[in-house]
């Protein structure tokens, strides 16, 4: 039972990427759901551990089903290249109570006894407070378990983004698409999930958003009905270093180019901004673009604008000698 997303001219013209806070505190909570099989996230899990324990994350969970819907409404796609979570929450605040309470139920039941316990219920009572509740909920877990890592994890989907991107000039629609997941196949004009769930959209020229996800890893995410506009989150690529300790550079390098270059130039492997660099090795802004700048004209790196962020990753040569 495939997910079909069928393509006309305009949406053609009309696929875009985004990244959404509130989208990866979604994810982060389904990964505490299911812990046992988040093999990536191990390290986060071990450092959020007492501070999940602290958060009630049942009425989340309850609308989470291992294979079913999840409310559109609770994460919404981004609607610019990268939202705030003050923007994400007030679009979750804004929700139509009549909307709301048909995606909770849909949601509900595709959980065996969700809909009859006593906090579905109360959901379906009075689905104006369930959505009030739940954007309570969804901040809370975002300045606790996702705004203090945030840095990291927004540089990881930055990168992915100058990827995809790159794919897309040299290979269109058809390289793009090509290994974005297994799962996902582009034939026709028609981009096809192969999954449990059933569901076919015809875009209607509003095109697409493609949005990376650290935590939506190993799944994919794929649908939206009406108001929203179609949408597929995938796992952006370089989440298997994501937790690790920056590299320092091998002694050699360390001697060449002093330590806080060598460890900057070796952990370029994936593009990045100053601010995340800085987050990364606890160095002050100015310092990293100071050492961005000299890394930069002695040919070893090379930046490039996106949005409102600059992104810095090697060059081949930078490559040779980070990995030499």
């Amino acid at each position: 039972m495939p997910v079909h997303m069928r393509f006309g001219p305009d949406d053609l013209l009309r696929c875009r990427f985004g990244i959404s806070p509130l989208w990866e505190t979604q994810g982060a909570v389904r990964t505490l759901k299911l812990a046992r099989l988040q093999g990536y996230h191990l390290p986060w899990l071990r450092q959020t551990e007492a501070a999940a324990r602290e958060l009630d994350l049942t009425p989340l969970w309850l609308l989470m089903p291992h294979a079913g819907h999840t409310p559109d409404f609770l994460c919404p796609p981004p609607d610019g290249p990268l939202t705030s979570i003050e923007q994400d929450l007030a679009r979750l605040r804004a929700t139509d109570v009549g909307p709301a309470r048909d995606d909770l139920a849909r949601s509900l039941a595709d959980t065996p006894g969700a809909a009859d316990s006593s906090r579905g219920r109360a959901m379906l009572a009075d689905p104006a407070r369930a959505v009030r509740e739940l954007a309570d909920l969804c901040e809370r877990v975002w300045h606790t378990l996702v705004a203090p890592y945030w840095p990291r994890l927004r540089a990881v989907l930055e990168a992915d983004i100058a990827f995809r991107a790159r794919r897309l000039a040299d290979g269109g629609l058809t390289g793009l698409f090509a290994d974005l997941h297994p799962s996902l196949s582009w034939a026709n004009g028609t981009l096809t999930l192969h999954r449990r769930t059933e569901h076919d959209r015809d875009l209607g020229g509003d095109g697409l958003v493609l949005a990376p996800s650290v935590f939506v890893w190993p799944d994919v995410a794929a649908g939206f009905d009406p108001p929203w506009q179609g949408t597929v989150v995938y796992p952006a690529r370089g989440i298997g270093g994501l937790w690790l300790a920056p590299r320092s550079g091998s002694d050699a390098l360390v001697r060449l180019l002093g330590a806080n270059r060598a460890a900057i130039l070796g952990a370029l492997g994936e593009p990045a901004t100053t601010s995340a660099l800085a987050h990364r090795h606890g160095l002050a802004l100015s310092s990293v673009s100071s050492h961005l700048s000299v890394l930069r004209d002695a040919g070893l790196l090379t930046s490039r604008r996106y949005g409102h962020q600059v992104l810095y990753e090697r060059t081949p040569l930078g490559t040779a000698l980070a990995d030499a």
